[in-house]
């Protein structure tokens, strides 16, 4: 897990626009930390992927399979726009505008995600044929699936993780 992001994300807006005022006068370089041959996914490394303790086969039913449920645990972007640009540096990638990418949750909210963990995180590039809306649809296949009971919340959250580009085909649901 990359330290440099858990450290940003607990700065205050006001500390961050400082740093990256100072970065910006002396011309400090920031050297990709994380890699991008991983794309479409997050660099396992950086983004591990972190489940909600509160979220467990035992309380889907109070928890992600109810209606409107990820919207009382979404972090604001007044938390993930911090972290986005901390990853959009990350990651090196050219484009720095933050309406390129979406501060996605590694295993989504709707499978129990940790809301908030750096390690759960990552700027997800909206451009390319697998990108942030593709992950969407799969997300949203697999609670369906896990709170119909077809398949259990640990495999969905296994296959999400390991790669959500297959996941759908891996849990059988595809």
């Amino acid at each position: 897990m990359r330290p440099a992001r858990r450290l940003t994300a607990s700065l205050s807006a006001t500390a961050l626009a400082a740093a990256s005022l100072i970065a910006a006068a002396t011309g400090t370089a920031h050297a990709a930390s994380c890699s991008q041959s991983y794309l479409p996914l997050p660099d396992p490394s950086c983004t591990p992927g972190v489940y909600n303790p509160s979220v467990t086969q035992s309380t889907i039913g109070s928890t992600i399979c109810v209606s409107g449920w990820t919207a009382t645990v979404r972090p604001p972007t007044s938390y993930t726009n911090a972290l986005k640009t901390q990853g959009i540096a990350d990651y090196g990638y050219a484009d720095k505008n933050l309406s390129s990418y979406e501060e996605d949750h590694q295993i989504p909210l709707e499978l129990g995600g940790a809301p908030r963990d750096p390690g759960n995180l990552w700027p997800e590039p909206h451009a390319g044929t697998k990108n942030s809306t593709t992950k969407d649809g799969v997300e949203t296949k697999l609670k369906n699936a896990v709170c119909k009971g077809t398949i259990t919340l640990t495999a969905a959250r296994t296959a999400i993780k390991n790669n959500w580009t297959t996941a759908l085909s891996v849990t059988g649901i595809g």
